[in-house]
């Protein structure tokens, strides 16, 4: 099977803690989840901050993830949560469901 890798960048914000464990993290989080995808995605970008710096407040944790896809516009999807992890887990909740429905447009062939 000649599958490629799609590649994964993951940008932080200097507020974000324990920077390199959770770049791993995510980007092994991020690639099994969209891993059905990975056909169509050639570069996959997260951008990760925390909206509120050193003050904590509430759903002030943020991730974007932008999906560039072939022949395709690219799909960006943005979630603000208490937890980076929640954030994480819900811009890949949306942008899977943003690549479904791309992906998944009538007459489209796979």
């Amino acid at each position: 099977m000649n599958r490629k890798l799609m590649q994964i960048q993951v940008n932080t914000d200097d507020h974000i803690e324990g920077r390199e464990a959770l770049l791993a993290r995510v980007e092994a989080t991020v690639a099994s989840s969209l891993d059905r995808f990975s056909a169509h995605i050639t570069r996959l970008e997260i951008h990760l901050s925390d909206e509120n710096g050193d003050k904590s407040g509430q759903n002030d944790k943020r991730c974007m993830m932008e999906a560039r896809l072939q022949g395709q516009q690219p799909t960006a999807v943005t979630c603000a949560a208490a937890t980076l992890d929640q954030a994480i887990a819900g811009a890949t909740n949306k942008l899977k469901r943003s690549l479904d429905d791309t992906l998944e447009q009538p007459g489209r062939h796979h």
